[in-house]
């Protein structure tokens, strides 16, 4: 009663003079990152004791569950306070990712759960918990907001983070209100940081509305802005109640308000200004290159992979075996990988007790989740293939978890006694595969590679026969007599050179014009696939193509080849696995560095001092002195372009390098940047394993980070600790990237085949399937997974116009309906069925948006 009382004396519609300032406080923080056991006690506490004061709440979901068990009276009275959720309520929650990732540095559909998990588990604990406003303490913002966050219910965004910009800040622009246009055309009314806002002088963490400055507030006015705002979400822990006091400066009049009263009740009504925000407006950056940093991204990447694959062939288990969906097992997967993601994580990954820092933590949630993925897939893939195989008669299951039909290199290991018979391939048809077996390393088992055409979101059959196999010409790998090394495919003539540390010394593609089929910049100062880097502590600049290098041949076709690589950077070693594949347009780099002590490299500016925070200038930044692995390009005056979260960027930068805070540039590689021809006539792609930085200048050629060593955020040594592997790939291709269909080359690099040997030959009608085909659109299926019986897809348009497509559905479903990603329905679309007895359903996307299909009671 005292809290209802209190709440009906404040005052609620904006009656303030137009002098007045407003600020946003509130706190960020949770049970993982730092929300002691009082925190709920106290903010209760304060809010009861400073009327006036008002608070947003970015806190992780889990907390609650804990604050509930540890102070049961005060998370009550938090309740009862929190259950005002018009305008007029004291606390609006402004952040309810899981696990209050950056959200720039994860898969797209990894963004869409942490809302989703983060949404639900805050509505276990406030059921009327109303989401309106995205507002982050850290840089956790990404392009393609606006869509997803609208399709969630939200309705106004906020891109400022004032007071925590260590990981980096957006770019300033606009006035009081802009709308904030996503990739794919939606709009959202947003707070961004103003044109004015500049990053505060001697501070490498905040700009000028951290504390509603005089300065601050009178350029804003100066600037038109009639309701300036300044924002500071405090660490939940800090005890400092509200953060300009109880009663700010009366120079400068301060209104705290939540950020649904500020839109509601505050800011002018109608934005004057859109914007259309590109991936580089977010100007992040994080110690790429160091070696704690790589494990986790590469960690976490192998989970969203893996853990995607398994819901998709958990759903085709559901559908046309009726197996239960292992919702439990799945649960956990992406409650731990949305942990893992935590921004925590990436920026303070040395943080925590020994065995307990946040990089170890990382290890532990990413592990659980590969390992009940790994049992989903493989309770799926048995279910669908009625289990392992036997001596004998032979058949294989291929299954394709990507929306498209493909054909691509399977492997499956052939069963025990076996023996040295070359076995033979037949596909579904009869037809003969070219094949190709292949010892596994360190195992006496065998391993058989054939190129299986698989269709989409589905399974074939294959028969594997105890006879001579065909002659295929294929892939192949030979040693010529001047030493340098081979490697042939339908669609690439590779030479290495061992003498140059096993650098591409040519790379043809036989599908361009004679002119223009060579790829490698001869005339470079830097060789292809060079590994160069300033060793800063050992007297500067190594290269592995200063050092010979051993090759041995591992494969040689005809599905594939595969070329090992032993060479030196100074007096640390690596070895590098090339492969190529027949009909593969990707070339597959598998790299392992071995480091002989702990070498410093990068810049090594500041390396024997521990740095003042104050001071802008960092060697991690500097990428061009990091180890890289280059690329120099015979190409024009080339062109960049970037992937995102559900977004594809084309870079504005003039080059990717900086050294100091203040002057951030977006140069992370997510999944793939692709340098284009400036005719737009050829281009090569760059694929990444993990999140990390990439380089390119009008003078330095496309290169990857690989490894930085040295002083990183705070002071800390950054160490490198046993041996580094990265895996990375190149597409060289004809067009743009949209029409090379790059999205899509990497979707089939994360998503591999998976084969399976089954005991029995499968029914005649069981031969092959295919749920869902989305091929020819230039759309993505992301996702598929089920919920409440139900089958929800999630589609996307990658690289396909804004026509309506058709999408081929190989099941029955009672409904077919578009849905919101909050559920709330949208349209029936128009279903038909074409001449072989598939439906046939008509929608159209625009570039870059999302949509979601739920098919409901969905059977064969």
């Amino acid at each position: 009663m005292v809290l209802l009382a209190l709440a009906g004396l404040i005052s609620l519609a904006h009656t303030a003079s137009p002098q007045t300032a407003f600020f946003a406080d509130g706190y960020h923080g949770g049970v993982y990152g730092h929300y002691p056991d009082r925190t709920t006690r106290f903010i209760v506490d304060t809010l009861e004791q400073h009327p006036r004061w008002r608070i947003n709440l970015e806190i992780e979901p889990e907390t609650w569950d804990r604050a509930k068990e540890k102070d049961r009276e005060a998370y009550d009275r938090f309740k009862a306070l929190f259950a005002e959720q018009t305008s007029r309520g004291r606390i609006e929650y402004v952040n309810p990712a899981y696990g209050q990732s950056y959200l720039w540095n994860i898969s797209g559909e990894s963004v869409i759960r942490q809302f989703l998990y983060g949404m639900r588990k805050v509505r276990e604990h406030f059921p009327e918990t109303v989401f309106s406003t995205y507002s982050s303490e850290e840089p956790c913002f990404t392009s393609a907001l606006p869509g997803i966050l609208k399709s969630l219910g939200f309705t106004n965004a906020v891109l400022k983070n004032p007071d925590t910009c260590w990981g980096g800040y957006t770019r300033a622009f606009g006035g009081e209100l802009v709308n904030w246009i996503g990739p794919d055309g939606t709009k959202l009314v947003t707070v961004p940081r103003y044109a004015i806002e500049a990053l505060k002088p001697r501070s490498t963490w905040q700009t000028i509305a951290w504390n509603n400055s005089a300065e601050y507030l009178s350029a804003a006015r100066q600037a038109g802005i009639a309701h300036p705002v300044g924002m500071c979400l405090q660490d939940a822990g800090w005890e400092n109640g509200p953060w300009l006091g109880d009663n700010p400066d009366a120079s400068r009049p301060t209104e705290y308000v939540t950020w649904r009263n500020y839109f509601e009740n505050v800011a002018t009504g109608t934005p004057t200004q859109d914007w259309r925000f590109s991936q580089e407006d977010v100007l992040v950056s994080l110690v790429w290159g160091s070696q704690v940093l790589q494990r986790i991204a590469r960690q976490v990447r192998s989970a969203e992979n893996e853990l995607l694959r398994a819901e998709k062939l958990a759903a085709l288990a559901a559908v046309y075996r009726g197996t239960a969906w292992p919702a439990a097992e799945l649960e956990e997967a992406w409650r731990t990988l949305l942990l893992a993601q935590h921004h925590d994580c990436w920026i303070v990954p040395y943080n925590g007790g020994a065995g307990n820092t946040w990089a170890d933590k990382v290890e532990r949630w990413t592990g659980t989740a590969r390992t009940n993925s790994e049992v989903v897939l493989s309770r799926a893939a048995a279910s669908l293939s009625q289990a392992a195989g036997t001596e004998g008669q032979l058949y294989v299951r291929v299954f394709n978890t990507t929306g498209t039909r493909r054909r691509d290199v399977a492997s499956v290991v052939l069963p025990g006694g076996w023996g040295a018979e070359e076995p033979r391939v037949l596909d579904a048809s009869g037809r003969e595969l070219p094949s190709q077996v292949v010892k596994r390393p360190d195992s006496d088992m065998q391993e058989l590679l054939f190129k299986a055409q698989v269709p989409a979101m589905g399974y074939t059959t294959c028969q594997v026969q105890r006879k001579k196999p065909s002659r295929f010409t294929g892939a192949s790998a030979r040693l010529l007599k001047d030493g340098t090394c081979e490697l042939a495919t339908d669609l690439y003539h590779i030479l290495l050179d061992p003498a140059k540390g096993g650098t591409v010394r040519s790379l043809v593609v036989k599908s361009l014009p004679s002119a223009e089929r060579e790829l490698v910049d001869g005339a470079n100062a830097r060789r292809f696939n060079e590994f160069r880097g300033n060793f800063c502590e050992a007297g500067g600049f190594l290269s592995s193509a200063d050092a010979p290098a051993a090759f041995r041949i591992l494969e040689s076709g005809p599905v594939r080849a595969c070329l090992e690589i032993k060479g030196r950077i100074g007096p640390h070693t690596f070895t590098e696995l090339i492969s190529v594949a027949q009909g593969q347009a990707r070339i597959d780099f598998d790299l392992r560095l071995e480091w002989k002590e702990n070498p410093g490299i990068g810049s090594g500016y500041g390396q024997t001092e521990r740095w003042r925070s104050e001071e802008p200038k960092r060697a991690f930044y500097d990428d061009r002195e990091k180890l890289l692995a280059l690329f120099p390009l015979k190409l024009k005056s080339s062109r960049i372009y970037k992937n995102a979260p559900y977004d594809v960027t084309r870079s504005e930068l003039a080059d990717t390098f900086f050294n100091t805070w203040d002057g951030i540039k977006n140069n992370v590689i997510l999944d793939w940047v692709d340098a284009i021809d400036a005719d737009g006539s050829r281009g090569v792609a760059l694929l990444s394993d993990h999140t990390t930085s990439y380089t390119h200048g009008p003078d330095f050629p496309l290169g990857l980070t690989l490894q930085y060593s040295g002083i990183g955020l705070w002071g800390r040594r950054y160490s490198l600790r046993g041996p580094s592997s990265i895996r990375y790939a190149l597409v060289p291709h004809a067009a743009s990237w949209d029409k090379a269909a790059i999205w899509s080359e990497d979707a089939r690099w994360n998503e591999p085949l998976l084969a399976v040997n089954m005991a029995t030959k499968p029914a005649a009608n069981d031969l092959e399937k295919s749920l869902l085909d989305v091929t020819g659109t230039g759309w993505e299926v992301p996702a598929m997974f089920l919920e409440k019986g139900n089958v929800f897809v999630r589609l996307f348009n990658a690289q396909g116009d804004e026509t309506p497509q058709r999408i081929r559905f190989g099941g029955r479903a009672e409904t077919v309906e578009l849905v919101e990603l909050d559920g709330r329905s949208i349209s029936r679309p128009a279903v038909s069925t074409d001449a072989s007895g598939r439906r046939v359903i008509n929608l159209a996307i625009p570039r870059f948006g999302i949509r979601t299909l739920r098919f409901e009671h969905t059977r064969p």
